[in-house]
């Protein structure tokens, strides 16, 4: 992570790589990685000479088959667990010669060191990145759906500002931003919008947006310069692929009806706009951005499928992530994640306890944003890390 900015406060709870490294749970972990390799590799390569002198099998050919995906899964983890295994031993020699009389030897051997140190650093990250589970949803584009809630105009005010927070973040990754449904109000902002977004690890950045934002601000109807509090929820819902996800078309009923709002004469004049519904679960999803229908058919179709696989997901994952801090978009929408202080000119993250100074730099949706959405990150890793250590030692005990 990079350096914070001045005006940021994080808590000393995320813990330091070295840190990670104190835990004995991370050390025995990496070593039964290591030993599983072996015993994996050992089972292979004596299955291979079984074959070759056609002797009794010692393991079926289901259990090699397991086998050789595990050593495929494992190999890149065990690899860098033994260039940090090396490297350290690297070490031990050289503070050895640090103790040499020969001060040229000892100038040779401190920057041996400082080198050896730098390399261990980034192999230990290496290895903690290796350890953190790569999700199937975090490889996928996305769904952004936001609603406003309570506090009437002021909420709707704060979601058209936080729907424009996210198209600017979309713009600062480099990514595509396309807007499925902006549903406005008479009396100004914004009921409910959609986008889809796609790019480069768009899902796995944007899926710690999901929940509900809250703003404390002082309207500017307001005559009295009473602050008020109004809230605005974000759903963040993966897009699958068409592999990996796939929906029976006799349970769509696809309605055609003219587009209402802004538009000249082409609103109210052509059957343009597509609602599908999908008549099990009964998920609506709409879209009446395109003057083509069949365009709107897609992005509508696109929605639908992203609302019934995050449906899926979060049924699948719920369980999973129910102690955990930091949702991550399965359970986040009913909670309160994020307070957008205007008075005080902060934003607080109540999930890391994180406050960030500059609302209005911070809804550019650019570095602000960005630093937060890392630090969530970090801290979402540590936790699965944390899980993960904490499930090994279990097993120890158990057995």
């Amino acid at each position: 992570m990079s350096a914070p900015f001045n005006n940021m406060v994080i808590p000393p709870r995320l813990l330091s790589v070295d840190e990670l490294f104190g835990h004995r749970s991370l050390r025995d972990y990496l070593k039964k990685v290591e030993t599983e390799y072996s015993d994996c590799l050992r089972a292979l390569n004596r299955g291979a000479v079984e074959e070759e002198v056609e002797e009794q099998p010692s393991c079926s050919e289901d259990e090699l088959r397991a086998k050789r995906s595990k050593v495929s899964q494992l190999a890149p983890l065990v690899q860098s667990i033994r260039e940090l295994e090396a490297k350290s031993q690297e070490l031990a020699e050289t503070e050895v010669l640090l103790k040499d009389e020969d001060p040229a030897l000892r100038e040779l051997a401190e920057l041996e060191r400082d080198g050896c140190l730098q390399d261990i650093q980034d192999l230990r990250q290496k290895v903690l990145d290796q350890l953190i589970p790569e999700e199937e949803a975090d490889l996928s584009d996305l769904i952004l759906e936001v609603t406003a809630g309570v506090g009437g105009q002021e909420a709707m005010l704060f979601t058209d500002e936080v729907f424009d927070m996210y198209h600017g973040f979309a713009q600062h990754h480099g990514w595509s931003f396309d807007v499925l449904e902006h549903v406005t109000s008479e009396i100004g902002g914004l009921r409910h919008a959609s986008a889809s977004i796609s790019g480069p690890q768009s899902y796995k950045r944007m899926k710690f947006e999901a929940g509900v934002h809250r703003v404390q601000r002082v309207p500017k109807t307001e005559k009295q310069s009473r602050m008020h509090t109004s809230t605005m929820t974000v759903a963040v819902l993966p897009q699958p692929t068409e592999i990996s996800f796939t929906i029976n078309p006799k349970d769509l009923r696809i309605d055609t009806m003219r587009a209402s709002g802004a538009g000249g004469q082409h609103v109210n004049t052509t059957d343009s706009a597509v609602r599908i519904v999908h008549l099990p679960t009964g998920v609506v999803a709409e879209c009446q951005q395109e003057r083509s229908q069949l365009k709107n058919k897609e992005k509508a179709m696109k929605a639908l499928r992203a609302k019934l696989y995050g449906m899926k997901l979060e049924e699948e994952t719920s369980k999973r992530y129910n102690q955990r801090k930091v949702q991550i978009g399965t359970r986040g929408r009913s909670e309160k994640i994020r307070t957008y202080n205007f008075a005080q000119d902060r934003i607080t993250d109540h999930r890391i306890s994180m406050t960030v100074h500059d609302v209005r730099g911070f809804l550019l949706g650019e570095e602000l944003l960005d630093e937060m959405n890392c630090s969530l990150q970090e801290f979402s890793n540590q936790e699965t890390l944390m899980e993960l250590l904490g499930d090994n030692d279990q097993d120890q005990e158990a057995s």
